[in-house]
């Protein structure tokens, strides 16, 4: 099953996304559909007003969630390239959710810095509350992935030993433009990529991943209540701008194409943030 959060004319809805139309549950968002504690068979059966997937306007998936964790040095090869050591717990930080923008929207190049770099990432959308996590409970609490492009603005983020003020410039971050439930993707690695201007920057495997989606749930609820569509982006491979020589930044007009094979894709223009 795939669900998003879609613009229409009288506000947010979301929706089951069928093979031919997205059909609204009843809630504004995604976030109010997974607080429903049979939020599963309730999307599946629900048989509100349909779309057309013609120019469906997709908001972020969740526009307002709790929490939007995410991990840093998580691939193996990202962290061989930015020349650091496998590390022994994972690194996290998060955003802010201004900072979210939706799979088709512009990513606003914030006019402070021309270091903006981009990431893909695999990231877990939470389904139902969960603390102290099991393996077996961190598994269960997933209600499905969705693609993240973390965009940082590399200059502040290297600021401090912090990332926080790399990560959460107002959007700058798409998210979507769908959740899809686990039960509809392969068992093993998926592709991850990012493609600017029709050139392929980043290619690699969630193989690569130091900590599993199960690993980061069960050492993140250890710490605070994972709760319905709180959001982890779990890192993302080798081939970022940041670590080229030169390094490679984001320009006004780029076009990004951010992929996860079986889950889907954000597709965005960059464009300079307004003058103030």
């Amino acid at each position: 099953m795939r669900l998003a959060t879609i613009r229409t004319a009288t506000g947010n809805r979301a929706v089951r996304v069928d093979a031919t139309g997205a059909v609204e549950t009843g809630q504004a968002d995604v976030r109010a559909l997974l607080e429903r504690p049979d939020w599963a068979a309730h999307a599946a059966a629900a048989a509100g007003p349909s779309h057309s997937l013609d120019g469906l306007d997709y908001a972020p998936l969740v526009p307002s969630p709790e929490k939007i964790i995410c991990v840093g040095l998580n691939y193996r090869d990202h962290v061989l390239e930015m020349g650091n050591q496998l590390p022994d717990h994972p690194t996290v930080f998060a955003k802010f959710a201004p900072a979210l923008v939706g799979a088709h929207d512009d990513i606003v190049l914030p006019r402070a810095s021309t270091a903006i770099d981009w990431e893909v990432e695999l990231t877990v959308v939470i389904g139902r509350s969960v603390r102290h996590a099991t393996p077996e409970q961190a598994e269960a609490a997933i209600a499905g992935y969705t693609v993240l492009n973390d965009v940082s603005v590399r200059d502040f983020q290297r600021r401090t030993s912090q990332f926080l003020q790399g990560k959460t410039f107002e959007r700058t971050t798409p998210l979507g433009p769908w959740l899809v439930t686990p039960d509809e993707l392969p068992e093993g690695g998926w592709e991850v990529s990012t493609v600017l201007d029709g050139e392929t920057m980043q290619r690699s495997s969630t193989e690569e991943l130091v900590f599993s989606p199960v690993d980061l749930i069960v050492y993140l609820s250890g710490i605070v209540t994972l709760n319905p569509g709180d959001v982890i982006a779990t890192g993302t491979p080798g081939g970022v701008g940041h670590a080229r020589k030169p390094p490679r930044y984001l320009t006004d007009g780029a076009e990004l194409v951010t992929r996860i094979e079986g889950i889907g894709e954000c597709r965005n223009t960059c464009r300079l943030e307004a003058a103030p």
